[in-house]
């Protein structure tokens, strides 16, 4: 199977595995009641897809009784009559992101950064640490609504990886890998904290979390980069373009 192939099996394994996913036509939706954030909710269609009208509606009407924006991640090039219903039906094009992956025998080591030390939380407060930063990282004020901890947990516990980095004893990144599926991983809510940016620690950070997903056996980890600049970063550590993901989504009524 194309490694972009795998990648979109790996995703939508993994939501079809989320206790809270939904079943819509030839969607499935991941779902996170205890997360707002748009990139926690969004659906991803079946291999081969081919939705009515009336799918996407369904699909539009689960979203907004949950209180979420209608929201799509997926491979395009397996599923090409999803993008014609979904423009059809209103939904815009956020953007179409490069899909990036490394091998155990791609990754390269990153440049070393002073005082820097990355572990996995092991304690409530240390996985709180690391969610308050990635919280903070992707925008958010005040708290974390408990989604970011929780999935950095179940990530850890499913043979996964966490990770929460420090400099000089404060809180300066965090990121995880998810649970692996047929030996593919995807490296996820990675962030570094604004007083700590352009300091080498993302790309420390990455490496840590892809080296210690080898470690346990996967075989591939895969992500999808910010923008350009990080891009770059991961490409510094051996990742290498395989695909495109397609972010859809329809503005709130």
């Amino acid at each position: 199977m194309p490694m972009d192939a795998d990648v979109q099996s790996h995703a939508r394994t993994l939501a079809l595995r989320s206790p809270d996913h939904l079943r819509i036509g030839p969607f499935t939706v991941r779902h996170n009641p205890g997360w707002q954030l748009k990139y926690a909710n969004y659906a991803i269609p079946d291999q081969g897809a081919e939705p009515t009208a009336a799918d996407v509606q369904a699909l539009i009407a689960a979203f907004r009784e949950r209180d979420r924006m209608p929201r799509l991640e997926y491979l395009p090039g397996g599923a090409p009559a999803v993008e014609p219903a979904l423009l059809a039906a209103g939904f815009t094009v956020e953007n179409r992101a490069p899909i990036l992956a490394c091998t155990p025998g791609d990754l390269l080591p990153p440049k070393p950064v002073d005082t820097l030390v990355i572990a996995e939380p092991a304690t409530d407060a240390e996985f709180d640490a690391a969610a308050r930063v990635q919280h903070h990282g992707y925008g958010g004020t005040g708290e974390p609504e408990g989604g970011e901890a929780a999935w950095l947990r179940d990530a850890a516990a499913g043979g996964g990886v966490a990770a929460l980095a420090t400099v000089d004893g404060v809180p300066a990144g965090a990121g995880g890998c998810s649970v692996p599926v047929d030996g593919l991983t995807e490296l996820a809510g990675l962030a570094v904290a604004d007083a700590f940016r352009r300091r080498g620690i993302g790309a420390a950070l990455s490496a840590h979390l892809t080296a210690t997903a080898f470690a346990r056996g996967c075989r591939v980890v895969w992500l999808e980069p910010g923008d350009a600049d990080v891009e770059r970063i991961y490409a510094g550590i051996g990742y290498r373009r395989i695909g495109e993901k397609l972010n859809i989504s329809l503005d709130p009524a």
